[in-house]
């Protein structure tokens, strides 16, 4: 019976099982948004109106994500089933992503795409919010540097898939999802959190009039403001991240025509493994000292400087070590962010559906990137479109360092 006893820190083996897991959520969409997707519509619209196309399903397909992860975090709070909901959207999401290759005009590619939003986020809604109910806030540091390897293996599988000779379109569409499914099914068969002092009872439905009172007396004063600020900070930041999460091949192509879709792979999938370790180590140190914004503070600087480097590049050389630096140090902050979150949200009872409203950071950014790119794209270039985001990622420092010295 003692192992059962609420403790004050997470297994080491549900941790790494949770990690896996979110590596196969970024499986999921990192290869499919950032490489098949832009060959898709390329290979559909042809060269010059796949920027507009592209844009305009990054558009429906982030309003899908919006709606469906706060909708779906929300469902899993009221039912206090976090597994079911997840499970049923990984199969989902793993079927409709292979049915995209199916797609044969830019129409049905959008309804696909909208469709699979809306699975995915039923998968990952119920995920992320099973961290809030399991991991310790003196452990949300080290998690946050485990769920920077995510976006790294994402990276890689999409390397992986689009290996000359490998794989056909469709293959490898197939190959992605049974990737996901490898990763995510251990999780949500053998994954069994230690009932941690800091969250028992999270998933079960508490009264919410005498739930509300605890959570509340449990957070110091202050703390919207905090709220608010990290909500701003992250969205800020990741308006630049978005841009070149699905624009990144077509910058490399305007920097050099003769760069390939697995070229544009391998370079994103070096600099995500590249910021795991560093993620890591920033994490750690940040349990270790209880700084947990300082870390943000510093990358969203490191970040802006990266940008403006990207905006002055010429060569491909130039381009790939400018976009080195941001990459790193954006994926750094994107994951710290994601675990330290946890630590103010207000109630725990409705944990899946405040991270919804917080990963309307994630999804707004796809409803204001394709304007800003349609905007000043074809007046400025890239050049003019990453010196808006350095400054963007300089009001993410100024947002967060008037709190990075708390605790």
């Amino acid at each position: 019976m003692a192992d059962f006893a609420p403790q004050a820190r997470q297994s080491q083996r549900f941790l790494l099982l949770y990690a896996l897991a979110w590596a196969g959520s970024a499986i999921a969409y990192v290869p499919f948004l950032t490489i098949l997707l832009p060959v898709r519509v390329s290979n559909l619209a042809g060269q010059g109106a796949d920027v507009s196309w592209l844009a305009y399903i990054a558009f429906a397909g982030a309003i899908a994500a919006s709606v469906g992860n706060i909708g779906f975090g929300y469902l899993s709070d009221i039912t206090g089933n976090r597994r079911g909901w997840a499970w049923a959207g990984l199969l989902l999401s793993s079927v409709l992503l292979v049915a995209t290759g199916a797609a044969t005009g830019l129409g049905s590619l959008i309804v696909l795409v909208v469709c699979w939003q809306l699975s995915l986020n039923m998968m990952l809604a119920p995920l992320a919010a099973w961290a809030g109910d399991t991991v310790p806030d003196a452990q949300k540091g080290l998690l946050g540097g485990l769920l920077a390897f995510a976006p790294g293996l994402g990276a890689l599988s999409g390397a992986a898939v689009t290996m000359n000779g490998l794989a056909s379109a469709d293959t490898r569409l197939w190959l992605v999802a049974l990737m996901v499914i490898a990763c995510v099914v251990p999780l949500l068969v053998a994954g069994a959190p230690l009932p941690v002092m800091e969250a028992v009872g999270a998933v079960a439905k508490p009264d919410a009039q005498a739930a509300k009172p605890q959570a509340q007396a449990a957070k110091p004063q202050g703390r919207d403001g905090v709220v608010l600020r990290m909500w701003l900070a992250r969205l800020a930041v990741q308006i630049a991240e978005a841009a070149l999460f699905a624009y990144l091949f077509f910058w490399f192509r305007a920097i050099d025509p003769a760069v390939s879709d697995n070229l544009t792979a391998r370079v994103f999938s070096v600099v995500l493994v590249l910021s795991a370790p560093a993620a890591l180590l920033a994490g750690r140190w940040a349990d270790t000292r209880n700084r947990p914004l300082v870390p943000l503070v510093a990358c969203a600087a490191i970040s802006a400087a990266g940008l403006v480097g990207m905006s002055l590049s010429r060569t491909l050389p130039a381009a790939t070590i400018a976009y080195a630096l941001f990459g790193l140090a954006t994926s750094v902050f994107l994951a710290l962010h994601s675990t330290q979150t946890l630590r103010v949200l207000p109630r725990s009872d409705r944990r899946g559906r405040d991270l919804g409203v917080f990963n309307l950071t994630n999804t707004v950014p796809s409803l204001i990137m394709p304007w800003f790119t349609l905007a000043l794209v074809p007046y400025f270039g890239f050049s003019g479109l990453f010196l808006l985001f350095a400054a963007l990622a300089v009001v993410a420092a100024v947002l967060l360092a008037p709190f990075a010295r708390q605790t």
